[in-house]
């Protein structure tokens, strides 16, 4: 499907949405512990996605995704990163991917846009999985602290 081909797209520019990517970061002022991140880790974090999108988005990675996402969440939490940052900072992931898509030009006849479309949904579905555990591993590690402060 088209839209295998959108995914391969993303792989193999990776690091120009990464580049992208660490510019909004940057400029957003709402990212102010984020900003302080080493740039490989954001980096990194970024190019795990970017470079393995459709292994992510490949049926059966629910486990996976739910491990990976639960880690991440709890180790910003850790590292005192507030909750609404690493939210937005995934959401700033994808955002730029898929504009990144959109300003290649593809999506100029029907069969495009449907795997345009394809791939959002997709994209979104994934992102979504993402944000859900990530928050579910922030709150258990919230929760973990307070009852030991208890």
């Amino acid at each position: 499907m088209l839209s295998r081909t959108l995914v391969q797209m993303i792989e193999d520019h990776c690091e120009q949405i990464t580049d992208r990517l660490l510019r909004h970061q940057r400029q957003d002022p709402e990212l102010i512990q984020v900003k302080r991140l080493p740039e490989s880790e954001l980096r990194d974090r970024a190019g795990e996605v970017l470079k393995n999108l459709g292994h992510w988005l490949s049926a059966g990675r629910e486990a996976e995704l739910s491990s990976r996402y639960e880690l991440l969440g709890h180790r910003r939490f850790e590292e005192a990163i507030p909750l609404y940052e690493v939210v937005r900072s995934l959401h700033l992931l994808k955002t730029n991917m898929i504009e990144y898509v959109r300003e290649q030009g593809i999506g100029q006849n029907p069969v495009e846009l449907y795997a345009e479309e394809e791939l959002e949904h997709r994209v979104g579905l994934f992102f979504d999985g993402a944000v859900y555990h990530t928050v579910h591993g922030y709150e258990t590690a919230l929760r973990k602290k307070a009852h030991l402060a208890a």
